[in-house]
């Protein structure tokens, strides 16, 4: 079973479905008891970070987020949801995240428009469990104004140019964040979710 994590701000419905086509059993949490049984956990979210981590708090899950990483389940961030992974964001005037991976969400600048809204080539720097045989060039559909600088370059494992280049895709042992929307990029999204179940059957099995 994957857990869903609703702190009110996800898309939970899209991305909820979007593992049940990918083969999963889910179930949209809001209990710390529920994600730590899980085979997998899913931390989306849309909207603006300070307000992300102020309802994560009041749910009380926070520290069971960081126990379900410490005993290897495989954790999975998705656009606001991979963002909150760092350890602060730019917006708001600043605002403290989960610190389960270091770096800093940065907002874009510069002549370009913002939000990055549509569709844009998500390029590979290596290999990780999420990218299994996906289709190269690889395309998703992006919705955001900020973007996450991490702090170990060596977790970055795709990036994207939008007026720079930066980290769409990290990973680190059982943690992946994952700046576009799987659930909204099409085969190769899907694709994408499938690998993340995949890595939580796994760990099942062993």
């Amino acid at each position: 079973m994957i857990s869903v994590i609703d702190y009110g701000m996800g898309n939970l419905w899209s991305v909820s479905k979007g593992l049940e086509r990918a083969g999963a059993e889910v179930k949209v949490t809001t209990k710390a008891n529920d994600i730590l049984i899980s085979d997998g956990v899913v931390l989306p979210g849309v909207g603006a970070f300070h307000r992300a981590m102020e309802n994560l708090e009041k749910t009380g899950i926070i520290p069971a987020i960081h126990e379900v990483i410490k005993k290897r389940i495989p954790f999975f961030g998705i656009c606001l949801g991979y963002q909150l992974l760092f350890e602060a964001s730019e917006e708001g005037g600043g605002s403290k995240g989960l610190g389960v991976l270091k770096g800093t969400v940065k907002r874009f600048k510069g002549k370009i428009r913002i939000p990055q809204m549509g569709w844009n080539e998500v390029s590979i720097l290596k290999e990780t469990p999420l990218l299994k045989a996906v289709q190269i060039p690889l395309y998703m559909y992006f919705a955001h104004s900020f973007y996450v600088e991490p702090g170990d370059p060596d977790n970055v494992a795709a990036q994207t140019f939008y007026g720079k280049n930066y980290a769409s895709l990290v990973s680190k042992d059982n943690v992946y964040g994952i700046q576009p929307h799987p659930e909204k990029s099409g085969e190769q999204g899907l694709k994408i979710l499938k690998n993340f179940c995949e890595t939580c059957t796994n760990r099942e099995r062993n």
